[in-house]
């Protein structure tokens, strides 16, 4: 089993939403701080969302009041709902781990009109 997989990423216009998930090898995910990262175009990956239980730890100042990261322990799945989204939420987004763990193929997120 991948330690991680990435899904629900697709080609949406400006102020559209789209909801990312990321199931994740149980061992993995129970005692962990779960993230959110966006490699865009010719980027270093940065940092989007963070969870640890069910606690919010941080948002990008960017997508803070449009982003919304959440988990469901029993499916071993983190979320993250992307509302109003806007053409610089464009990139990969991948999951992981705090600490990190190998990283998953990500899945691709692409606003334009």
């Amino acid at each position: 089993q991948a330690q991680l997989e990435e899904s629900g990423g697709g080609l949406v216009q400006p102020g559209g939403s789209l909801r990312l998930s990321c199931v994740v090898n149980r061992n993995i995910f129970r005692s962990s701080t779960m993230a959110w990262y966006r490699q865009a175009p010719g980027k270093e990956r940065v940092l989007v969302a963070r969870i640890a239980g069910f606690n919010v730890l941080y948002y990008l100042d960017s997508v803070k009041g449009r982003f919304t990261i959440s988990r469901d322990n029993d499916k071993y799945t983190v979320y993250l709902q992307m509302n109003t989204l806007k053409p610089d939420d464009t990139g990969v987004y991948y999951c992981n781990a705090d600490p990190l763990v190998p990283w998953g193929q990500g899945t691709q997120v692409t606003v334009s009109s």
